[in-house]
């Protein structure tokens, strides 16, 4: 295996390992939904309050994943 091969191999590896991040993201965004839907079945009433913190909360995780997303295409394309 020349030079050239094993750069773009490392690339790849290094990219897939960065986005193992993600699952955890999707992992956080489902168990996040689970429990707000949960609640909203329980206490109507607050559906409001609890939607708006839930928004707010699938916001977060899906930022991890985008982060991951972006240190895997640096990886990728830049070094």
């Amino acid at each position: 295996m020349d030079l050239a091969a094993a750069t773009i191999l490392g690339k790849l590896i290094g990219a897939g390992l960065a986005m193992i991040g993600a699952i955890g993201a999707g992992a956080g965004i489902g168990i996040v939904t689970s429990g707000a839907v949960q609640a909203m079945g329980r206490n109507p009433d607050a559906a409001g309050t609890i939607q708006t913190n839930m928004i707010l909360g699938i916001a977060f995780a899906e930022a991890v994943a985008i982060y991951c997303l972006v240190v895997a295409l640096l990886i990728l394309f830049v070094f």
